[in-house]
């Protein structure tokens, strides 16, 4: 899979190596760091799959032979899905790192653009590493022991979670194509460098294959550390059943989706409104079940996911865009849910350059924004108040229907924070949304209540009482519960939903800013929902064609 996979064999162990084990490389030469070595125990096997942990959210040139510092794995890719899909909404004209690029839909749909070259081989690196330790493990030279069997099921789900991950940008959707005719993505179960497209009916074969493999490894294996957000970024049963509900949901296996959504949530309780509202920045929250402890060393700065997505971040792409949510979402949150409170409805609109045009002062030194039309005092007033409230300076602008959930735990700072890939909430809405699915209108209800009351101190779902009415509920829970969290892009392709900016009042987007993302057709008649096949890898890859491109 290109040369630069190959090199991975050797390159990317020593650089795992580099950010984990500092005392082994002080004894083992450059040369001598080979798979063999690496994988020569269980001891061994664990620093790899703490390699894997940090290049999930490391710069990518630290992992991929020609990768660039313009992308730092999850941190980009988790908000570039709301992004795609039109959820977290620019307010001004900023292109850094191609955010904007990526919100007009032309960068996913070239195949030459960095974030489709490096999607595609992050997700393989991640891939080859899961493979060396499985055929490691699998040729049974090594004891097997509690601790070897969690390493086993992490290796089984890290390989399950990159296919999944893979087949959902670089495939049709399993629900709205012909999964057994149409083109997935090479399915590589060994140390190997080229494959060819398989169906995507057989990738996602082979992902329930290998979940069903690590459920069964985890069954038997050491349970993961409890007591520090860090033990959270070890993949566990959890995990493993959390990723078999988004696989099940995908295709349409609603009842298993909604059995595997229960087992995912166990031991991981709904959090309050005061955890609600810390900022989404650490897997210290009680329903975090899996995500990455991002440590001070490692940090990606002006490349992290808060840079593109938080209004407190300390960065060009947020001081002088901020970010909003669709105002059609947010007018329709009823008053006793306090998830509205996180999106700020009246901030005023500081930015002169704003893409509404109704952003800083007239010639006359009044507000443009018409929520404060000559009403310069309020303005002034409301700006200093949402500035000492979220810890900003006056560099920062302000926008209507901007969004405080996700802060930085050092507000107006640059510092690192975690990123969060699997809560207990979106369990209980796969359970709903599949039950519902399954003409289950009380069992829907029932999973939707525990979520919906504690948010909504009015909540009644008994009033969603038909498949149609709840399943459009459970459509409004999920975009506003896991909003910012990157669902949107998976959520629309297999709801073959596509993007109106424009219907129902508008959702506070600019035409002239979105161009022709403004409007895009649903997936299963547009095919640019679709990521292309990197260049690059057609070029390398005897197997795949330019006949095989998206």
């Amino acid at each position: 899979m290109l040369d630069k996979i190959k090199i991975l064999l050797v390159v990317v162990l020593f650089s795992i190596f580099i950010s984990c084990n500092e005392d082994f490389l002080e004894t083992t030469p450059t040369d001598a760091v080979t798979p063999t070595i690496a994988l020569s125990s269980a001891e061994d096997m664990q620093k790899v799959l703490n390699g894997i942990h940090r290049t999930l959210y490391a710069q990518l040139q630290t992992v991929i032979p020609g990768g660039s510092s313009n992308r730092s794995g999850n941190h980009y890719w988790i908000p570039l899905g709301d992004n795609l899909a039109g959820h977290l909404i620019h307010s001004a004209d900023a292109d850094n790192l191609g955010w904007r690029t990526e919100m007009q839909w032309n960068s996913h749909t070239v195949p030459t653009s960095l974030t489709n070259e490096l999607l595609w081989y992050h997700r393989y690196n991640t891939i080859l590493h899961a493979n060396l330790i499985i055929g490691k493990i699998n040729e049974g030279t090594l004891p097997v022991t509690s601790d070897l069997k969690a390493i086993e099921g992490q290796a089984y789900a890290y390989r399950a979670y990159a296919l999944l991950s893979l087949v959902q940008h670089y495939a049709k959707g399993y629900l709205i194509g012909n999964p057994t005719t149409d083109a997935g993505v090479p399915i590589i179960l060994t140390p190997q460098a080229t494959g060819p497209r398989a169906t995507v009916e057989e990738v996602y074969k082979q992902i329930g294959d290998d979940l069903d493999a690590a459920i069964s490894a985890f069954s038997n294996a050491t349970p993961r550390l409890t007591g520090d957000p860090k033990y959270k970024s070890q993949l566990n049963i959890n995990v493993a059943h959390g990723l078999k509900a988004r696989w099940a949901l995908s295709k349409g296996e609603w009842k298993t989706a909604a059995d595997e959504a229960v087992l995912a949530r166990q031991g991981f309780p709904l959090m309050n409104e005061a955890d609600w509202k810390l900022g989404f920045n650490t897997n210290d929250l009680p329903e975090v079940i899996w995500g990455s402890n991002v440590v001070d060393t490692e940090t990606t700065f002006f490349r992290s996911y808060f840079y593109l997505a938080s209004n407190t971040f300390n960065g060009a792409q947020i001081r002088s865009n901020p970010k909003i949510a669709d105002k059609r979402l947010i007018d329709a949150i009823p008053d006793t849910d306090y998830r509205k409170d996180v999106f700020i409805i009246d901030a005023p609109n500081t930015n002169s350059s704003a893409a509404n045009q109704q952003g800083g002062l007239d010639d006359q030194g009044q507000p443009k924004d018409p929520n404060y039309a000559n009403d310069l005092a309020g303005y002034d007033a409301r700006k200093a108040e949402l500035y000492n409230e979220y810890g900003l300076t006056t560099r920062f602008n302000l926008h209507p229907y901007m969004h405080f959930k996700l802060k930085n735990k050092n507000p107006g700072s640059t510092d690192p924070d975690d990123i969060i890939y699997m809560r207990t909430s979106e369990m209980y809405l796969i359970e709903a949304e599949a039950k519902a699915m399954m003409d289950d209108v009380i069992g829907a209800q029932n999973a939707l209540r525990p979520l919906g009351e504690e948010r909504d101190s009015a909540y009644d779902v008994t009033i969603y009482n038909t498949k149609e009415t709840l399943m459009e509920h459970i459509k409004f829970q999920r975009k506003l519960e896991l909003w910012g969290e990157g669902f949107g892009y998976t959520d629309k392709i297999r709801w073959d939903e596509g993007i109106d900016h424009g219907a129902n009042g508008g959702s506070g987007a600019s035409a002239v800013l979105y161009q022709g993302a403004y409007q895009v057709e649903k997936p299963s008649v547009n095919n640019d929902w679709i990521f292309k096949i990197p260049q690059k890898e057609i070029d390398a890859n005897p197997n795949i064609t330019p006949n095989d491109q998206n």
